[in-house]
């Protein structure tokens, strides 16, 4: 076997496999969130308290997180609560900046959209990239179901579900396979997202919206109240983000380069094929 043939044999075959639809829709989604996220904690510090119900304020108690400025002897301490439980995060929530010129918000500027506070801008920013996010899932969704790459490259077959305990091991030993199609938990996890996570900070966003009750006044009651559903939005968000964390730490140590180059020009350079290679050999 030549040097050149040898080489290519190691790399593996170069497919074609991300669409120009699927590729468009993935970075449209992640501009999106970038700006949700970030314009949503804008809002957020307008109130920076969660509570479960449908009523909130001092004179009840149903808060499941807070961010906020105390007093001390001390001087002023940020103050984070979750769940009954009290934290000292002075510096990062509830208080932040420097000693000098100390800013008493529950999230720090440098994490908002816009930087300073105001409410109406963060919530024009958040509206516009919400129902941009929600227009690119429809056309993702309708463009999938056509193409069949909804069902060839998304649906977990019963073969992927054998799969799963071996999958999972080698993702823990970072051994990764660069095959033709999604492995068994990017599948799992690109539906969670896509069925669960997103339909989920939709609903829950819709719900939130006076205009939208008025019209659909069951959506309260589904979520167990207007302030149960802010919860829930904020609880989808963070595990987005936190898809987003392992997704970016996935691409890192599975192949930066061949994992990018498939996102931009749908070109992916798949794994040597160990049965081929084997036959090969003198």
């Amino acid at each position: 076997m030549s040097i050149a043939h040898e080489s290519a044999a190691s790399q593996g075959p170069l497919i074609y496999r991300q669409a120009l639809i699927t590729r468009l829709t993935h970075w449209t989604w992640a501009v999106c969130l970038f700006f949700l996220l970030l314009s949503g904690l804008q809002i957020f510090n307008a109130h920076p308290t969660l509570y479960i119900g449908n009523q909130s304020g001092f004179g009840f108690d149903n808060a499941v997180l807070s961010m906020r400025a105390v007093d001390t002897p001390h001087g002023a301490e940020g103050r984070t609560t979750i769940l009954g439980h009290e934290f000292n995060t002075t510096g990062v929530f509830g208080v932040s900046g420097s000693a000098d010129d100390p800013s008493y918000r529950g999230i720090p500027a440098a994490l908002t959209i816009p930087s300073y506070r105001d409410l109406a801008t963060g919530r024009v920013v958040h509206f516009f990239f919400a129902w941009l996010l929600v227009a690119t899932l429809i056309i993702w969704l309708t463009a999938s179901f056509a193409n069949g790459h909804l069902r060839r490259d998304l649906t977990p077959t019963r073969r992927d579900l054998e799969n799963f305990p071996s999958d999972v091991r080698d993702h823990v030993r970072f051994r990764f396979h660069h095959g033709n199609s999604y492995n068994v938990l990017q599948k799992l996890s690109y539906c969670a997202v896509l069925f669960v996570l997103f339909p989920l900070i939709i609903a829950t966003g819709l719900t939130m919206s006076p205009g939208i009750d008025a019209g659909f006044p069951w959506l309260v009651e589904v979520f167990g109240g207007r302030q149960t559903a802010r919860t829930l939005h904020f609880l989808a968000m963070f595990l987005l983000v936190l898809f987003f964390v392992v997704h970016v730490m996935m691409v890192l140590l599975a192949g930066p380069f061949n994992e990018l180059r498939s996102m931009i020009t749908g070109w992916y350079r798949t794994s040597p094929d160990k049965n081929a290679s084997e036959e090969e050999k003198p």
